[in-house]
């Protein structure tokens, strides 16, 4: 296993930890603190630094956040971003693509490991995710050509059948529930060859709960009153869930604990 000092995460809400358990003093754990925390395990004395903002596509993630995490020198930095850009209305693969190539290009030539993520099948979690499956397609082609091409480490959450089952996905159905972290975390590890990584990210959840017509039509009306809603008022306004936020960790500092 390669020796990690300094672990840095960029990228937008999933990265920050929205949808996760928060901290007592509200603060979202997330994937990320959860994959810290096994990096500590695992390296004691590491630190981490997280400069993801909810709210964020691939340029915005790009401009606001490389030159902090270049700054930083880490050993080992991820970068997962790319869902915001799948569900506006204008989306380009190739430049959204591109933006994730230059931050791990720089990122790689800074010496460190870069960890990228491909983006599962959601079109059993939502219509959106069933909207935007051709795009989801055409970004994995992508993000897999840049691991290749710049030596990351590729996590392809194609091949875990848990990926896409909506009991992992928060109610607002874009962002993980502290199931799916959990799962994110580990598969990580995994990635990361972390020793003593917990395989069970790889294993289907158990058959669900058969639903009626009745509980399935309510759980809809509610998602669109309560989550897509406001979405769109966001998104006719040109506001975001990011506007007037910073980063939660924006210089590394020992792993919390994320009990």
């Amino acid at each position: 296993m390669t020796t990690y000092r300094r672990f840095v995460a960029l990228g937008d809400s999933t990265t920050e930890g929205i949808g996760d358990e928060p901290y007592a003093d509200g603060t979202p754990r997330g994937w990320a603190d959860r994959f810290a925390a096994l990096l500590a395990d695992a390296e004691p004395g590491v630190s981490y630094a997280n400069l993801a903002v909810r709210g964020k596509g691939a340029r915005e993630v790009h401009h606001e956040q490389l030159a902090p995490a270049l700054t930083l020198a880490p050993d080992l930095a991820s970068v997962l971003v790319g869902m915001n850009d799948l569900i506006r209305p204008r989306f380009s693969a190739e430049v959204v693509v591109g933006h994730v190539d230059a931050m791990t290009a720089a990122l790689r030539r800074g010496g460190a490991t870069v960890l990228l993520m491909t983006f599962p099948d959601l079109a059993a979690v939502s219509p959106v995710g069933r909207a935007v499956r051709g795009r989801v397609v055409a970004l994995n082609r992508g993000l897999r050509t840049v691991a290749a091409r710049r030596g990351a480490t590729l996590l392809d959450i194609t091949t875990v059948p848990a990926a896409g089952d909506p009991r992992i996905w928060a109610e607002d159905r874009l962002h993980l529930n502290p199931d799916g972290h959990v799962l994110l975390a580990r598969a990580m590890a995994a990635a990361a060859d972390l020793p003593d990584a917990d395989p069970s990210w790889r294993e289907p959840l158990p058959p669900p709960e058969p639903r009626t017509p009745r509980q399935r039509l309510g759980t809809e009306v509610a998602w669109y009153g309560t989550h897509v809603r406001p979405w769109l008022g966001r998104r006719l306004t040109g506001r975001s869930s990011g506007d007037g936020r910073t980063a939660k960790r924006p210089d590394l500092a020992p792993v919390p604990s994320t009990t």
